[in-house]
């Protein structure tokens, strides 16, 4: 008998653990079910975070690799190896200095129109501007090729280093060379040619300061010496497209470009950086010093006190050149507003640049209003659809070592 009793007790405890009623399993599975609900939100928000964070990195990578881009270069501007243009050169006490240039350089010209006189601009204004008006006759269709409203920016150096020496692009006899003389029996001569030319050597050589005159005193012509250093010519322009790869090609993304001279004109665009919308440049422009205007139709001597304005009874205290800038810029010009004499005194530029994301960000309108110098971007203006990238404008002031070092007053 208490077998039997122990054996249904037995049986009852099994019976009341065998499962889950369906209530039970019906809470368990809603339970379940806000969970991962909860766990796929968490996830879809960290993903779009995610995302947009990378979008938002990508843009600002791709603003400051633009703005390190164009710096690298345009730090380099007017550096024309050891050569100094004679109206910027305070040993030179002329009436009237040479080299002062009368005109800006069309960036497009063949080079068999390089005569003396574009040569002489070419070297005195090392960076140039348009907007309105691009340059024509080019490879490239500055006229088409450029997205409205958007600046093009023309460079000119020479190269920093010697052919073939380090990472320098190997001697090339086609490319076009600049080379200018040490030797002080040829003063401030230079010669703009192809490495055929320069190398072939013959009476228009310049030489180095081992150079050997003719007779006593040593005067011209050269007899002996080594022959100066040459360096390619750098000449590049930069402006916005808005596309990277051809027309049409179905992908409007708005791209930073450059066209690079090589050989005897500036070969087709090619992209750099994509996501660069908009580009504008201030040219800041050194049209004086401390006692008045610059002039460079008079002499740089005598020189002034700079404390006084007037020739010192001391001449050791006369340091401040007459007749040109300090280094230092007074005003500010864009594009097609500057005149050849700007730009030949701008010692600093203004570089601005609006990048965008790549991709658009779902939910989000733009309506900032950019400000790029006396550019304005309003985005409430652009469609609803360009309206849905994130922007951002990155600016930096880039100062010209080779032209306003040359016009400080020790």
């Amino acid at each position: 008998m208490k077998q039997t009793i122990r054996h249904r007790v037995v049986l009852g405890a099994k019976r009341r653990q065998s499962g889950l009623s369906l209530i039970e399993l019906m809470v368990a599975i809603t339970i379940g079910m806000l969970v991962v609900a909860a766990l796929l939100a968490l996830y879809l928000n960290i993903t779009r975070t995610n995302t947009e964070m990378a979008r938002t990195n990508r843009l600002i990578e791709n603003g400051r690799f633009a703005m390190q881009l164009l710096q690298n270069d345009v730090v380099h501007a007017g550096f024309w190896g050891e050569y100094v243009p004679p109206y910027d050169d305070l040993t030179v006490t002329a009436a009237t200095p040479p080299g002062v240039p009368n005109g800006i350089p069309d960036p497009c010209a063949a080079v068999a129109a390089w005569d003396a006189a574009y040569q002489n601009n070419l070297l005195g204004i090392p960076m140039q501007g348009y907007d309105v008006n691009p340059p024509t006759g080019c490879v490239t269709n500055f006229a088409t090729d450029r997205a409205a409203n958007t600046d093009i920016l023309v460079v000119r150096h020479a190269e920093t280093c010697l052919p073939g020496v380090g990472n320098c692009e190997v001697d090339d006899s086609n490319k076009m060379y600049f080379q200018t003389a040490l030797c002080e029996l040829q003063g401030s001569a230079y010669r703009i040619a192809t490495g055929a030319v320069i190398d072939a050597g013959g009476v228009n050589t310049l030489y180095k300061r081992n150079c050997v005159g003719t007779g006593t005193p040593p005067a011209l012509p050269i007899t002996a010496g080594t022959a100066a250093d040459k360096r390619k010519v750098i000449s590049n322009i930069y402006y916005v497209r808005n596309y990277p790869g051809t027309a049409g090609d179905g992908v409007p993304i708005p791209t930073l470009m450059r066209s690079s001279f090589d050989v005897d004109q500036h070969s087709a665009g090619q992209p750099l950086i994509e996501g660069i919308e908009a580009f504008r440049v201030e040219y800041l422009i050194d049209s004086a010093n401390a006692c008045g205007a610059a002039n460079y139709a008079l002499p740089n001597s005598p020189r002034l006190n700079p404390a006084t304005c007037a020739v010192d009874a001391n001449p050791i205290l006369n340091v401040l050149p007459s007749n040109r800038g300090d280094g230092v810029p007074d005003a500010v010009c864009y594009a097609e507003a500057c005149s050849a004499n700007d730009l030949m005194n701008a010692v600093a530029v203004r570089l601005h640049v609006l990048a965008r994301n790549l991709e658009p960000t779902p939910g989000f309108l733009d309506s900032k209003v950019y400000t790029l110098g006396d550019l304005t971007v309003n985005s409430n203006a652009l469609s609803a659809a360009e309206r849905r990238y994130k922007r951002h404008v990155f600016s930096t002031t880039v100062r010209l070592h080779n032209i306003s070092g040359r016009r400080e007053t020790p």
